[in-house]
Formats: C-alpha cells, sequence, structure tokens
C-alpha cells in the first residue's frame, strides 16, 4: 500500500512525495501533474506540511536546553535547573579618595553610598558610583580625611551606573502580584532590597539574593531576581513556605539598582567627583588618585553561557565536593571578573598535598591585582568556609601560559585562486592565530594538529596539502646580577635528544660579552650556551628532564637580555596533540609563528 512521506522538511521534496503518492494511485498513473491545475493544489498541500514541519521542528527544538534557539527558552530550562543568568555587569574601578581641609573637628566624616564620580572613555562620560558608605578619619597632623571601608581598606569600589529605584506596594495574598522591573539594561549584582511595614515608615528591613545566602531558615529574608521573556527583570519573594519571611499586605518593596552600559565602561583611568563634599558648611573638592581603572564590566550572560554553565551549577547542588562543583559555583557568582576556573585535588597535584583543593582563576583583562586578591579572598569566605567539606584547605595558584611556536607549510596552486602567495601565506597564519584563541586559551583547551591543518586545508581550494611543526614555549626573567639556578615546567614530555635535531633552544641574551643562546647539545640532555657563532661558550649549564617535561638551568648570571624575558623552546615528543593538565594555558606567540606557501602547479592542466 502507498503512504505519503511527510516528515520531510524540504517544500520541493514534501511536493515531489506527493506526486509520487499520486502516481502510484490508478487513476493518476499516467497524469501530468506539471501541466495541471492539480499541481498548484499540490503547492498549497506541500506549503501547509512544510510550514507545520518547521513550526514542530522548533517548537521540539526549543523544548530542551542543548537545542533551544531563543534566549527566553534557554533562560526558562536553566531555571528549572536553579540556574538564573547573568545580567549586565557594570564595570568595577578602585579609587583613593581623600579630602584636605583646615579643620581640626569633626574627627570623622561620612562619604555616602551613590556619591557619583565621572571619567571619559573614548570622548564618552561615564558615571560612578559608591555602592557603600565609607568612613573618613581625620589625621590632625595634616588635616587631611583619607577614606577607607569598616575593615581599613582604603580602596574605595566604584561601580559605573545610574541609580535607579523602583518602588512596590504589597497587595493582598490572593492577588499574585508580579513585581517586574522594566530595565534591561539593570545590573543585578548591584540590587537592594528594602521592605518597609508601610509607604510612610522610615526603618526597614534588607532582603537578600538568594545566590548569596548559604543557609535559610523560616526568619530569613530572601528573594530571587530573574529574566523575564521580554528581558526585563522580576522579582520573587517567599509565598511564606518557603524562601524565609515574605513581605505582608501593606508592605512598601523600594529596590535600588544601577542601570549600567557593560562593557563600554571599561578602561576608565582619570575619575573625577560630580560635587564638592560640605564639612561645616565648608565646601571641600575631594583628591582622587586611581587605583585600578575600570573594568570587568560585560554584556548579559550569552545563550552559549547559559547552556554550559546551567548543567553544571545544577551538578554542584549548591556544595563543594568535586573539581567541578568549584568551576561551576566561581563562574557562576564571579563571572564578571573571572573568565575560566579549573580545580583540583591535592593528590593530583604535583607533589601530592593532601587535604588541599587547589583552584585557578583566568581573570578578564585589566583586572588589577587588587581586586584578584580581593576575589580570592571572597571566593574563600563566601563560598570554601560554607559550602566546601571540612577541614580542605582552598589554596590559588597562578595560571601557567605556555606559548606554542606553530609554523605551518602548504602547498599552493595560485591558478585555483586570486589570491597572492603573501595574501594566501596572511590568510592560513590569521586562521591559526583564530584557531587558538577560540579552542585554546582556556584550561582544558587541548592542541590537536590534525584540526588545525583542516582549518587550512578549507581555506582555499588552492591549497593542496599542509603540514605543520610544533614547538612550546616558557618564558623567564634571569637575575643580571647574581649567579640563579631556573627550572622550567612545561605541560607535556619534551622529545628525547637526536643527533640530528636541536630540542632545547631559546632567545638571545648577552653572556661573557657575547651575543649567545641556549640549546641542548646534539644527542644529549645537556644545554649549553652557544655564541651567535656557533662556538660553545659554557659546555654544561644544566639539562633537560624528557619524561618530567622540565628544563634546569644552572649557575646561569647573564649581563643582559633581549626584551624582558627569556623564551625557551622545546620540541614536544607528541606535535599532534598537546593537552594541558591542571593550570596549564596553550596560547600562541604570534611572533615566533608564520605561515609558508610552496608554489605547486600540479592541478593545473598543461595543453602542449
Amino acid at each position: 500500500m502507498a503512504t505519503i512521506k511527510s516528515s520531510d522538511l524540504d517544500f520541493q521534496n514534501i511536493k515531489n512525495n506527493l506526486k509520487v503518492y499520486l502516481q502510484q494511485q490508478d487513476e493518476f498513473s499516467d497524469y501530468n501533474f506539471e501541466a495541471s491545475g492539480l499541481s498548484n493544489v499540490l503547492d498549497v498541500l506541500a506549503y501547509n506540511t512544510h510550514v507545520n514541519g518547521l513550526i514542530a521542528n522548533f517548537g521540539l527544538n526549543e523544548a530542551f536546553l542543548n537545542s533551544a534557539q531563543l534566549r527566553s527558552s534557554v533562560i526558562s530550562h536553566a531555571e528549572t535547573l536553579g540556574y538564573y543568568p547573568k545580567s549586565v555587569t557594570g564595570a568595577r574601578a578602585n579609587l583613593n579618595i581623600s579630602i584636605t581641609t583646615s579643620l581640626s573637628s569633626p574627627t570623622t566624616i561620612t562619604l555616602p553610598a551613590y556619591s557619583t564620580f565621572t571619567t571619559s572613555i573614548d570622548d564618552v562620560s561615564y558615571s560612578f558610583q559608591t555602592l557603600n558608605n565609607y568612613i573618613g578619619t581625620l589625621d590632625p597632623a595634616t588635616g587631611t580625611y583619607t577614606f577607607a571601608s569598616s575593615d581599613g581598606d582604603t580602596n574605595i569600589a566604584v561601580v559605573e551606573g545610574t541609580l535607579r529605584t523602583k518602588n512596590f506596594i504589597v497587595g493582598d495574598v490572593n492577588d499574585e502580584q508580579v513585581y517586574v522591573i522594566p530595565d534591561p539594561l539593570m545590573d543585578t549584582s548591584t540590587i537592594v532590597v528594602k521592605v518597609y511595614d508601610s509607604p510612610s515608615a522610615v526603618s526597614y528591613n534588607i532582603y537578600n539574593n538568594v545566590t548569596a545566602v548559604a543557609r535559610v531558615n523560616p526568619d530569613s529574608r530572601i528573594y530571587i531576581v530573574r529574566e523575564t521573556p521580554n528581558g526585563y527583570f522580576e522579582m520573587i519573594f517567599s509565598d511564606g513556605n518557603v524562601l524565609g519571611t515574605p513581605p505582608v499586605s501593606g508592605n512598601k518593596i523600594t529596590v535600588e539598582y544601577l542601570t549600567t552600559s557593560g562593557v563600554a565602561g571599561n578602561g576608565g583611568t582619570v575619575f573625577a567627583a560630580d560635587d564638592l563634599f560640605n564639612i561645616g558648611g565648608t565646601d571641600y573638592p575631594l583628591n582622587i588618585t586611581t587605583v585600578s581603572n575600570s573594568a570587568g564590566g560585560s554584556d548579559k550572560e550569552s545563550i552559549t553561557s547559559i547552556k554550559l554553565n546551567a548543567p553544571r551549577a545544577f551538578a554542584a547542588q549548591q556544595r563543594l565536593v568535586t573539581a567541578e562543583d568549584y568551576k561551576a559555583l566561581i563562574l557562576a557568582n564571579y563571572s564578571s571578573t573571572v573568565d575560566d576556573v579549573i580545580a583540583w585535588g591535592g593528590n593530583d597535584n604535583v607533589p601530592p598535598v593532601y587535604g588541599r583543593v587547589y583552584i585557578s582563576l583566568k581573570f578578564k583583562d585589566n583586572i588589577t591585582d587588587a581586586t584578584k586578591q580581593t576575589v580570592k579572598d571572597t571566593i574563600v569566605s563566601s563560598l570554601s568556609e560554607n559550602l566546601a567539606i571540612m577541614s580542605i584547605d582552598t589554596i590559588f595558584t597562578d595560571p601557567e601560559f605556555t606559548y606554542l611556536e606553530i609554523n605551518t607549510f602548504f602547498n599552493f596552486d595560485p591558478d585555483l585562486s586570486g589570491a597572492t602567495v603573501k595574501g594566501i601565506e596572511s590568510d592560513v597564519q590569521t586562521a591559526i592565530n583564530n584557531y587558538v584563541t577560540t579552542n585554546l586559551n582556556q584550561f582544558s583547551g587541548v592542541f590537536r594538529r590534525s584540526n588545525a591543518l583542516a582549518v587550512v586545508d578549507d581555506i582555499s581550494p588552492a591549497i593542496l596539502n599542509s603540514r605543520m611543526s610544533v614547538k612550546m614555549q616558557k618564558r623567564f626573567t634571569p637575575l643580571t646580577n647574581a649567579l640563579q639556578d631556573y627550572t622550567v615546567d612545561f605541560p607535556v614530555i619534551i622529545a628525547d635528544p637526536d643527533d640530528v635535531n636541536y630540542r632545547v633552544t631559546s632567545s638571545r641574551f648577552t653572556f661573557a660579552g657575547q651575543t649567545c643562546t641556549l640549546r641542548n647539545k646534539l644527542n644529549s640532555n645537556t644545554i649549553q650556551i652557544i655564541s651567535s657563532t656557533g662556538t660553545v661558550i659554557k659546555d654544561n649549564s644544566g639539562s633537560y628532564n624528557a619524561s618530567k617535561g622540565t628544563v634546569t638551568i644552572t649557575a646561569f648570571q647573564p649581563t643582559a637580555i633581549e626584551g624582558s624575558e627569556i623564551k625557551l623552546s622545546v620540541v614536544p615528543a607528541n606535535e599532534s596533540t598537546i593537552r594541558p593538565l591542571r593550570n596549564y594555558i596553550l596560547n600562541i606567540d604570534q611572533s615566533v609563528s608564520f605561515a609558508q606557501a610552496v608554489i605547486d602547479y600540479q592541478n593545473t592542466e598543461t595543453v602542449l
């Protein structure tokens, strides 16, 4: 019995399936569909089937987190996993703020929250604000007030954005009231929720974001902020059964927050106060010194990031047990400053140290050391001490960058392309750089030479074949005024000594009055110092351990180096796959990587 195949989504294929079905019927066995009015009817049927099939396909895709394309669908799936995507985040800067007066009293003054400061970035002015009160203490010897936080820190944090306030009056519990803030640029990390007993009340209770709370009891005052399908934000409070104490009928809810420009606020360097400070009836200017430029501003969390982080956050279940738990919760809470995270147990460390968890943070660009330390301290106090297993210490270790020196050689037939040799070489090198940026430059990023070569081969039909040589490079800065031993660790095994090719080389430096480099002796793991003319200046200056991936340089004291660091390069034992462990990150040294074409006319027809 003939059947209609209607599962195809292509219009023409659907119409052809209908024709095939009808042609199998006796009434239409020799019917000319193309020259008949029935063809128009088939068009309508095929179109209807095509549209319904697409709608069903789209609808089914939106039902799953991995295949959903609409932001509203992705957010909805993430929320079912207990994950709330990040809003736009305002850039942050640290300032030292003081006032110089001729007064001897009062002994302390207060810089109030939401004091505003202005900076210019690319000729556009941006407003930054304090989020807390800061106390200025008088130094009687100088007449200067220096502002500091409650713990004595003089680095005053300011956040880019404009203060907004939204008020709600709580209705009857049966009203099913909705609290929506119609501002898609709200920075949810700056929200302050105050609940007053009545619209005229002066005192209030502070409600806290559920993501910042370790324990919830019946007396807790909690709110949830979620992004709505139209890009606005909704505040959700307890219904009296969960999330502690809810606001009650007649209460006034005040939501204070900053609406921000996100990424555009990064890069502010010079800040000025918008207002003078009044002390005893006299106005004084604020003295401002920038400790760290504005950084960390970001747009709303992308769909790709939500799909990646939501399952991790769900698996963590608000506790720190596995390495993935640490990664998920740190990214969920500190994504405005932290770009990537990796964690491992002390048993996996080299050497093993039990009772510890090691964390390495890759921060976003332009984050100052002071901000980095603040983030680390907050992770320990807010996450580790509340959610981790007891007696497990948190140890931070910096990322170890290993640079790849990638030299690409390819055969190129100019007759198959309008590009020049130099142009195609530039295109190949750009493709390699983009491949590294996309697939590496993060923890657990693995370099696979075959994948990189596939990218090269796909650039143009004129690229007939390609090959690639790969070296690893680490950098160190030696002392020039004292003898010192140096050990440089690489993320993978180094190639064994060879009687033809050198396995260890370096950039140039000055030693014994000559321009020299480091190089291993052929067929040996001994490191030598070689002059630019090839003369051995020092026969034994260390060695390398191929199986451990380490190079040791002993009693080394150059008198000068080329640039700020010495680049030490090695050949990996396996150039096809470089898989870094723990806190190693792979990047590319573009200054020594290149692409070289070989003219090849083998695919060009020749007429004699």
